[in-house]
């Protein structure tokens, strides 16, 4: 396949434009939603308005006919201004809305895509659990049938779930034990359940380090019930479904630690050649120099890893590995990158009035959501055969 990864003219023309509103729209506002822990409602409205939320997704749905290099594009874009945005982009396009369009009948599709699509709607993806972590397969949540009504009643609990408490959220999508296979192992579902079921409890928001204008939560179920035909994709089959949406969104968050890592890169240009000291821009030491040319070395390398593996995935060949490759590599350096960056700015970068400071606290988390590093290193070696 070919590795030119110089954008299409109608992909410029969507990053620019995504470019120009991260700059001009949440820039000048992020700050203060950041600072008070709130969710920038309004942010994401325009973004609605804009079809981010249905970039990915057909027309036929509400989506604007794109792929997941648009959608990868647009990621990387916010996130050079903020990541809180740029993750509730993520969560409610990869996480909360994909499953439904990946897996979900025609009838699930046309009651929850338009919108998902539009933003008017946000989708949760309810994996992660308690005591499980990264072994999503040890999932204790379970989703038993009423033989009666038909209805799947589910009880358990979820953590760390993005998108899941918000004013605007209609539904997550949890992972349940619905049953057992002849040799004991679980038979893991995907059911939606729709926000505001009784026994449905969304907890407080998290008080988090970083991410902190996103919403993330801890959810529990008590006999939940839903409908039997809420039941997503098929019975047993949860597990691998989420599996296949995870490989995916690494994709996006590659993009996302991509665009973080740029958005250092940014930030730290534009100090180094106004901020003086002993007589001189400190751009102008040979020593900055180097910590600017390695920081946007990195973000470049970052950038053509996600997109090929995006490019990958569009053009429906294997993309595993190289989503680990994207996913690992892009979130490991825009730690490295927001830690040089805030040296740079010396104590100013330790200040939240300055992005850096922001991007410092975000960057941590890349490497553990949606599959920790040592999660992907496990799955590259596994593709290198070992």
């Amino acid at each position: 396949m070919s590795l030119d990864h110089r954008l299409a003219p109608e992909h410029e023309e969507l990053r620019r434009t995504v470019e120009e509103f991260a700059h001009d729209v949440v820039a000048p506002k992020i700050g203060e939603f950041y600072e008070n822990h709130e969710f920038p409602y309004d942010i994401v409205r325009q973004m609605g308005e804009m079809g981010l939320f249905g970039l990915p997704f057909p027309e036929e749905y509400g989506g604007m006919g794109g792929d997941y290099l648009t959608l990868g594009l647009a990621l990387e874009e916010l996130a050079r201004v903020d990541s809180s945005v740029a993750i509730t982009l993520e969560a409610g396009v990869s996480l909360g809305a994909m499953p439904v369009y990946s897996f979900g009948t025609e009838e699930q599709k046309r009651t929850w895509l338009p919108k998902l699509c539009s933003g008017e709607m946000l989708g949760a993806f309810g994996l992660t659990e308690p005591e499980c972590g990264s072994d999503a397969g040890g999932t204790r949540t379970t989703a038993a049938r009423d033989e009666k009504t038909g209805e799947w009643v589910i009880n358990g609990s979820k953590c760390f779930i993005t998108n899941s408490g918000t004013d605007i959220t209609g539904l997550v999508t949890v992972t349940a034990v619905t049953g057992r296979k002849p040799d004991g192992a679980p038979l893991i579902s995907s059911i939606i359940v729709p926000s505001g079921t009784p026994g449905f409890t969304v907890a407080a928001p998290y008080s988090k380090v970083g991410w902190n204008a996103s919403d993330t939560r801890e959810l529990s179920f008590s006999d939940v019930r839903v409908p039997g035909e809420n039941l997503l994709g098929e019975e047993g089959r949860g597990y691998a479904q989420f599996l296949r949406i995870l490989d995916e969104g690494r994709i996006a968050i590659a993009a996302l630690a991509t665009g973080l890592a740029q958005g250092c890169v940014d930030e730290s240009v534009a100090y180094a050649k106004t901020r003086r000291a002993f007589g001189k821009a400190i751009g102008e030491n040979q020593a900055i120099q180097f910590k600017l040319a390695d920081m946007e070395m990195r973000a470049h390398t970052a950038r053509l890893a996600w997109r090929d593996a995006a490019s990958r995935l569009v053009a429906g060949e294997r993309f595993k590995k190289e989503a680990a490759l994207a996913k690992l590599y892009s979130s490991e350096i825009a730690v490295t990158n927001a830690r040089e960056a805030t040296q740079i700015h010396g104590g100013y970068g330790f200040m939240n009035e300055y992005p850096v400071a922001r991007m410092w606290r975000d960057s941590k988390i890349l490497e553990i959501g949606e599959g920790t590093s040592e999660v992907q290193r496990m799955l590259i070696a596994r593709e290198l055969g070992f």
